[in-house]
């Protein structure tokens, strides 16, 4: 099997990854964003040479996209990221599992909070992977479950069943931005599931972005205005201003609520209109 890792990094840029160098890296289809610039390898501005040296740096740093991936870890890095959320939920109980993809072993169920922030804190958009034997053992050593271990494929309804078959009913799952018929289908056959979206740049439409907030319960915006313009209408929290988080559902405004409860940092909680973008940067150009 070939050893190659394709993912969608900052700015929307496609990165090839193979034997554990980036072999390719595509042109960013945005110029700044407020959380890169405060990655512990910051890309500002966003050009192909800054994201190159980050995923670079994430390889040498935890093995990303090698054999030497590491998958636990318990430094949050921002206050409503995905895996921090998800994070809160399996320490609170909110949550029994998380559906999640990793490089070197595609879709897994993972139970422990730090196996979450250790795969999801530090991933980018996974778009497909070869698996690991080394990776999927750490995995399942920490008690997660991998779904495709042969081929690493990435099939979050496949992890949602799995789950039901283990008893497993408060369980998160995270899905990419344009999947919206994907999240409809969850919504369908698994209506209790936590839908999480996330990587939501590549959102096509205004008519897809409220398909997408209407199925999951939460959504992240990313540098998509179309995002923006469905929470309008469909999201009851917002979480964070430049990059922020929507929750469209009670349970999304949930786990956003856990989240706040556990925080030390001073908060401002005032009801407004959503979405609320002028009291900080956003990515730039929204697409």
């Amino acid at each position: 099997m070939a050893d190659e890792h394709i993912i969608e990094a900052v700015g929307m840029t496609r990165v090839v990854i193979r034997d554990g160098i980036v072999v390719e890296t595509g042109e960013p289809k945005i110029r700044t964003c407020p959380l890169a610039k405060r990655f512990a390898n910051p890309v500002d501005p966003i050009t192909s040479k800054a994201v190159a040296a980050n995923i670079t740096a994430r390889i040498q740093r935890f093995g990303m996209c090698t054999r030497e991936r590491g998958v636990l870890d318990k430094e949050t890095f921002v206050l409503f990221g995905a895996s921090e959320l998800m994070n809160t939920g399996l320490r609170t109980g909110t949550l029994d599992a998380a559906i999640i993809a990793c490089d070197g072993a595609g879709t897994v169920i993972v139970r422990s909070p730090e196996m979450v922030q250790g795969i999801g804190g530090r991933m980018s958009g996974l778009i497909s992977t070869t698996p690991y034997p080394e990776v999927i053992a750490r995995i399942e050593a920490g008690g997660g479950i991998v779904i495709n271990p042969d081929t690493g494929t990435m099939d979050a309804l496949a992890g949602l069943a799995t789950a039901k078959e283990k008893g497993w009913t408060k369980v998160a799952v995270t899905i990419a931005g344009f999947q919206h018929e994907l999240a409809e289908e969850i919504r369908k056959k698994y209506p209790d599931a936590l839908i999480i979206a996330v990587h939501t740049s590549s959102v096509a439409s205004r008519e897809d972005a409220l398909r997408l907030a209407k199925a999951s319960d939460l959504i992240f915006s990313c540098a998509s205005k179309h995002v923006r313009e469905a929470a309008a209408s469909t999201a009851l929290v917002q979480g964070g201003v430049g990059v922020p988080v929507f929750a469209t559902s009670k349970a999304g405004k949930m786990l956003i609520m856990e989240r706040l409860i556990e925080t030390d940092q001073p908060l401002l909680v005032k009801n407004t209109r959503l979405p609320v973008s002028d009291m900080g940067s956003i990515p730039d150009p929204l697409i």
